[in-house]
C-alpha cells in the first residue's frame, strides 16, 4: 500500500504537525495533495484542542509548487482556473486557521511552495533551504504565489523574485522577512520546537483573537484597521485569560491560566 499523501501527528499539547509526503516528487502539489492538506486543515479549525500546527515535508524538499506534469495533463481553462482556485482555498485556509502554522523548511521551496511557507504565519528554515518563485523561468508568472510573497517582502524585492525567477538563500529570506529563523540542518527540528513552546505558553484564545486580526487589519485603511483593533482589544480584555494575566502582572506573580 502507497503511503498517505499527508502525515499527522499530535502531541500531548495538542500541537498537531502536518507533513508532505510525496517526496519522490519534491512534494510537489498535486490535486489529491491539495485535497489531502484542505481536508486536515479544514478538520483542525473546529477542533479547540489544537494549540498551534507545523507543516513540514518529508524527503530532499519543502515543496517543488504545482505538479506541472499533471498541470499538463489536461490543458484547458476551466482546469486551469479550478486548480487554482482549489489552491486559493487551502491557502486561506491556513491564514483563517485560529492557531498559528509553522512552516518548517528544509532544501526547495519553489512557486507554490514558496507561496506555502509565506502564508504560514511563521517560517523556520534550515540553513541549507532555498527559495524561489521560478514560474517566469518557463514563461508562467507567479501571480497567484505573487499575492503571498508581496505581502511578506517589500516590494521591489517581491517582484525582482517574481520577474528573475533567481533563488535568494535561507538567511536573504530571514533579511526580507519570509521566514523568521534560521538554523542549521541538524538544529531545525530544535528551532522549531522552540518557538512553538514559546507560542503554546500564551493563552489560545488571545493567540485566536489576535491572528484573526491581524490578518483583517492588514487588508484594511488605517482607520478601519483602528477600529477593529480597538474593539478586538476591548472583546479580549473581558476574556478570563486576559484578566488573569493582568491580575499576575500587578501581583507581580507567574500568571494561573483559566482552562
Amino acid at each position: 500500500m502507497e503511503e498517505p499523501l499527508l502525515l499527522q501527528h499530535r502531541d500531548e499539547r495538542g500541537v498537531v504537525t502536518l507533513t508532505l509526503n510525496r517526496p519522490h516528487a519534491f512534494n510537489a502539489l498535486s490535486e489529491a495533495m491539495l485535497a489531502a492538506l484542505g481536508e486536515a486543515i479544514d478538520a483542525l479549525a473546529d477542533d479547540e484542542a489544537v494549540r498551534a500546527v507545523v507543516l513540514g515535508a518529508s524527503g530532499k524538499a519543502f515543496c517543488a509548487g504545482h505538479d506541472l506534469k499533471e498541470m499538463r495533463a489536461e490543458p484547458s481553462l476551466e482546469y486551469y482556473q479550478r486548480l487554482f482556485a482549489q489552491c486559493t482555498t487551502v491557502m486561506l485556509a491556513i491564514q483563517r486557521l485560529p492557531v498559528p502554522v509553522i512552516a518548517r523548511v528544509h532544501g526547495l521551496a519553489t512557486a507554490a511552495g514558496c507561496q506555502l511557507v509565506a502564508m504560514c504565519d511563521l517560517a523556520v528554515a534550515s540553513r541549507d533551504a532555498r527559495f524561489a518563485v521560478s514560474g517566469i523561468n518557463v514563461g508562467l508568472f507567479c501571480a497567484t504565489p505573487g499575492v503571498a510573497l508581496s505581502r511578506n517582502l517589500p516590494r521591489k524585492a517581491a517582484f525582482e523574485m517574481l520577474v528573475t525567477g533567481e533563488f535568494v538563500s535561507a538567511e536573504e529570506a530571514r533579511v526580507l522577512g519570509l521566514v523568521n529563523k534560521v538554523a542549521a540542518p541538524e538544529a531545525l527540528d530544535e528551532a522549531v520546537a522552540e518557538l512553538v513552546a514559546r507560542v503554546v505558553a500564551k493563552p489560545r484564545v488571545a493567540v485566536a483573537m489576535g491572528k484573526a486580526l491581524f490578518y483583517r487589519q492588514i487588508e484594511a485603511g488605517i482607520e478601519a484597521a483602528y477600529e477593529d483593533a480597538g474593539a478586538t482589544m476591548a472583546c479580549n480584555m473581558m476574556d478570563p485569560c486576559a484578566l488573569e494575566g493582568v491580575a499576575a502582572f500587578i501581583d507581580k506573580r507567574a500568571p494561573r491560566w483559566p482552562g
